[in-house]
């Protein structure tokens, strides 16, 4: 297949940043529904796959997708979607979301991003390599924004609790497995099949430690609306937008402009629920975005050409 033009990539960049804004939107919801209306970060979070997982499966089925029950007739690909679904997509989102309902969605999200250096790091352990410059650039810029982000440039103060920088790292982990451990899935089955599953056998997974069947909070319109969002807007739709981008202009180019997430979690939560995000929060996340540029281009000559 011939590689796209610059105009036939424009819908493919509009999809990537609008993934990116619906996830980052998405966490301010959350935050919202934690901080004014009593819900519970594990409620949210199993709520979210059971339905997101649900509409992407049926997605893949009125698509006629092959992949959408072949990967159930292989048990060691079930044994890995077992554990992309619970270490992957659970952890993942209960980590973040709780590190969310104990600082903010800005914060939390940015902290989130650290996750490819835990990567890079990964795949240096795994190939017995030392990391190469653009690595190490990248570490140093990520400790330097974590520290401005976490305690404002003082070395005496954290400006965070540690219970939710704890839960930050852990996200940042926990995201880095959710890209690692489904590649060999990925190579075999649609992104789609195995979002919608991997969301899908998680919640049902992590029902009766959060008990999504009693109801959770306050429920009014704004609560309405804003659980709605993170079903349909910040996850359905940002997921399938993100794995359309993918095809039309590369997981690299994609995976870059995603780094637009922190920016739309951080702008929305100050404009919406009045957070304050100083000068040092904002080069803190200055920083922290430039290792995903660094490392997202490093890789640039290793990726393959879109499909």
């Amino acid at each position: 297949m011939s590689i796209p033009t610059k105009y036939q990539k424009i819908p493919g960049l509009i999809m990537a940043i609008g993934s990116a804004i619906f996830w980052g939107i998405s966490g301010t919801c959350a935050q919202f529904l934690f901080e004014q209306k009593g819900f519970d970060p594990g409620w949210l979070v199993c709520w979210r796959m059971l339905l997101a997982g649900f509409i992407l499966v049926l997605f893949s089925m009125s698509k006629k997708d092959p992949d959408t029950f072949r990967i159930w007739k292989k048990p060691m690909d079930v044994i890995k979607l077992l554990l992309f679904s619970i270490l992957g997509m659970v952890a993942v989102q209960y980590t973040y979301f709780y590190s969310i309902s104990l600082s903010n969605a800005a914060t939390a999200t940015v902290l989130q991003y650290t996750g490819p250096l835990f990567v890079v790091a990964f795949y240096a352990i795994k190939h017995r390599r030392w990391p190469i410059f653009v690595e190490y650039a990248s570490l140093a810029l990520a400790l330097v924004g974590i520290f401005l982000l976490v305690t404002h440039g003082s070395f005496d103060t954290l400006v965070i609790s540690e219970a939710a920088l704890f839960w930050g790292f852990l996200s940042a982990v926990a995201l880095a497995f959710y890209t690692i451990q489904p590649v060999g899935l990925l190579r075999t089955y649609s992104p789609a099949t195995i979002t919608g599953w991997g969301m899908l056998v998680g919640g049902i997974a992590f029902s009766p430690f959060t008990q999504p069947w009693e109801m959770q909070g306050i429920w009014d319109m704004e609560a309405t609306l804003a659980f709605a969002y993170i079903i349909l807007f910040g996850s359905v739709l940002a997921f399938y937008f993100f794995l359309k981008s993918v095809t039309i202009i590369g997981a690299t180019t994609a995976s870059l402009l995603c780094s637009v997430e922190p920016l739309a979690a951080a702008g929305v939560a100050v404009v919406w629920l009045g957070i304050y995000f100083g000068p040092m929060d904002w080069l803190g996340t200055l920083f922290i975005l430039l290792t995903i540029v660094l490392l997202t281009l490093g890789t640039k000559n290793k990726e393959p050409k879109p499909a």
